[in-house]
């Protein structure tokens, strides 16, 4: 099993910025990827931005490239979620996950997931 614990959310402006944490715990030595996807009301949960544990190779969903980053501290079991000029529509829950195969952007390839922190955007 591996735990997954999200913080740094919070409220913001629009325009404004936020780091999302995520620290992995438990048998983390089969993790090959972790990604964050989000939730708003009343929508489906989307895919946000995916990073391969062993080489750092990123993916980003369309609605966050260029605006959002992923990384990840490889001696810390952590990996981040620095979101910069936020927008209202980017109000949501974000899951941190993690998958056992390298290749990871939809929900089925995760086996872990964290119990969310919540993002709001104001206008």
């Amino acid at each position: 099993q591996v735990q997954l614990v999200e913080s740094g959310g919070g409220l913001v402006q629009a325009g404004g910025s936020l780091r999302l944490s995520c620290a992995a715990s438990g048998r983390t030595f089969s993790t090959q990827a972790m990604g964050w996807f989000r939730q708003a009301p009343g929508k489906e949960r989307e895919f946000v931005a995916t990073i391969r544990w062993s080489r750092g190779i990123t993916s980003y969903g369309d609605s966050v490239k260029g605006r959002f980053t992923i990384s990840r501290d490889n001696a810390k079991n952590t990996v981040y979620l620095q979101m910069n000029s936020l927008k209202p529509e980017d109000t949501a829950v974000y899951y941190c996950a993690a998958a056992d195969r390298a290749i990871a952007t939809t929900e089925s390839d995760y086996s872990y997931w964290g119990q969310g922190t919540q993002v709001t955007v104001s206008s």
